[in-house]
């Protein structure tokens, strides 16, 4: 198996694939590591596409439903290993703690764009990025 934990490019799907403040119920990632399990999931979403959320190339968000539940286990069923499942919320900014959010936000409003986290964070009153990666959400 070579690339990312499922679990990664599940958090990277929900940032990047799902419209900011758009709200939708818990979806199913499928990530495939060989060739022939993506064609298998290229197939199934093109015969299926009402149980697609999103697709992107070697993954697919499939709706957390009986169905799309069918559809991903059985793509697993046939490629063993090479078919990765994870179920994905959604993640709502309350998720995170206070202090998170303010840091994010006061960064994210600085006034030079350039300047690093861990250079902005010195000297203030926000966690430091080291702090925040050993921290579980």
């Amino acid at each position: 198996m070579v690339g990312p934990e499922a679990r990664i490019v599940a958090r990277l799907a929900t940032q990047i694939l799902i419209p900011i403040g758009q709200s939708l119920p818990a979806v199913l990632l499928v990530v495939t590591y060989s060739r022939a399990a993506r064609r298998d999931l290229r197939n199934v979403c093109r015969a299926h596409e009402e149980s697609v959320v999103r697709q992107f190339g070697r993954a697919a968000l499939f709706a957390g439903t009986e169905f799309g539940a069918f559809q991903a286990l059985r793509l697993q069923e046939k490629h063993g290993l090479d078919v990765q499942l994870e179920r994905v919320e959604p993640f709502e900014r309350s998720d995170a703690p206070e202090r998170v959010r303010e840091a994010a936000r006061v960064y994210e409003n600085r006034e030079q764009a350039a300047t690093p986290y861990s250079r902005f964070a010195a000297g203030r009153d926000l966690p430091t990025a080291a702090a925040m990666r050993g921290e579980e959400l």
